[in-house]
């Protein structure tokens, strides 16, 4: 996948995991879409590695699978930030 592809697909899935996992972030929007994007990247990774099969273009697969590391690093980030 480009890596346009990699960043439109992580802005989206770190809205989408904001609005799954609502609070105060400690880096703010900004942060919350970077972190869309980092997971986005780490989603594809361990989809991959289980076997559940790659990321490959702008689908409903690869926005859940992105959705889904957003959500995990988002909750990473808020467990272990300091404020």
């Amino acid at each position: 996948m480009g890596i346009l592809t990699w960043i439109i697909v992580g802005l989206i899935a770190g809205g989408i995991a904001k609005a799954i996992h609502p609070g105060k972030d400690p880096g703010g929007f900004i942060v919350t879409m970077l972190i869309g994007i980092a997971g986005a990247i780490v989603g594809g990774f361990i989809s991959s590695a289980l076997g559940f099969g790659s990321v490959d273009g702008f689908n409903f697969g690869s926005l859940f699978i992105a959705i889904l590391g957003a959500v995990l690093l988002l909750w990473l980030y808020r467990k272990f930030a300091t404020k």
